[in-house]
C-alpha cells in the first residue's frame, strides 16, 4: 500500500455516555421525519439546497467514484414540464401498469397520478446515477456499486433536509427517461429519485401509519 496516498483519520474519541446522549438526540430528531405531499410555495434559500447536496455527497461510495449528479431545479417553467411528463407516466401506471399487489399497499397512503408537489415545492432535486465514467485514457469504464452508493447519498440528503427544518418526498415516476431528456443529461446518467424540497403547506397531512419496532427490523447475535 502506498502510504503517500493516505492522510490521517480526523477522529477523536467521545466519552461513552456522551455517545449515547448524541445517539438518542439524533434518533429523537430523525424519528420525527415524515414524508408529505403537501408543500408550501414559500421560497427556500439556495444555500440550504447546496448544503443538503454537499451533505448527501459525503456518502461512502464504490471506489470513491462518487457516481451521482444532483440536478436542482427552481425554474417554475421547468418544474411544470417535469410535472406534466411525470403525471402522464403516472396516469398510465395507475390506470394500466400497476399490479394489484402494488395498488394494495399504496391504497392506505392515498397516492394518485396528481403530482402537485412538483410545482408547489420551491425546489425539486433529481438524483442521477452515473452508470459509466470517463477514464484517464479517454475510454469509458463502468462505475461500481453505483445504485447502492446513490441510495446511501439520497438517505444522507434526506436527513440533512430534515435536520435543517424542511421536508422532502422521494418520488419515483416510472419510467423516468423523460427526466434525462428534459434536463438534458448525458446518456450515461440515469434518474433515480425526484425529491421536492421546501416547507410543508399549512395544514399538511401525512398518513396515520407507524414504523416497525426494533425487534421487527433487527436481529442481534451476541
Amino acid at each position: 500500500m502506498d502510504s503517500s496516498a493516505f492522510t490521517p483519520l480526523a477522529w477523536k474519541e467521545t466519552d461513552a455516555a456522551k455517545m449515547v446522549e448524541l445517539a438518542e438526540s439524533n434518533y429523537t430528531l430523525v424519528s420525527t421525519r415524515r414524508t408529505t405531499r403537501h408543500f408550501s410555495t414559500k421560497s427556500v434559500n439556495k444555500r440550504l439546497i447546496e448544503l443538503a447536496i454537499l451533505s448527501g455527497s459525503t456518502a461512502p461510495n464504490g471506489a470513491h467514484l462518487q457516481p451521482w449528479t444532483w440536478v436542482a431545479v427552481s425554474s417554475q417553467e421547468l418544474k411544470q414540464r417535469i410535472r406534466d411528463a411525470a403525471e402522464n407516466e403516472e396516469r398510465k401506471t395507475y390506470g394500466e401498469r400497476m399490479p394489484d399487489a402494488w395498488a394494495e399497499v399504496l391504497a392506505p397512503l392515498g397516492t394518485d397520478a396528481v403530482k402537485a408537489h412538483l410545482t408547489d415545492a420551491p425546489w425539486i432535486v433529481i438524483l442521477f446515477k452515473q452508470k459509466k465514467r470517463l477514464r484517464e485514457n479517454g475510454e469509458w469504464g463502468p462505475t461500481y456499486y453505483a445504485t447502492e452508493s446513490c441510495g446511501i447519498a439520497a438517505g444522507m440528503f434526506i436527513q440533512a433536509v430534515h435536520n435543517m427544518g424542511l421536508v422532502t418526498l422521494t418520488h419515483t415516476p416510472s419510467p423516468m427517461g423523460f427526466l434525462r431528456d428534459i434536463l438534458k443529461r448525458p446518456a450515461h446518467e440515469e434518474a433515480m429519485l425526484v425529491m421536492p424540497v421546501g416547507y410543508p403547506a399549512e395544514g399538511a397531512m401525512v398518513p396515520d401509519i407507524q414504523r416497525k419496532d426494533l425487534d421487527e427490523v433487527a436481529v442481534f447475535i451476541e
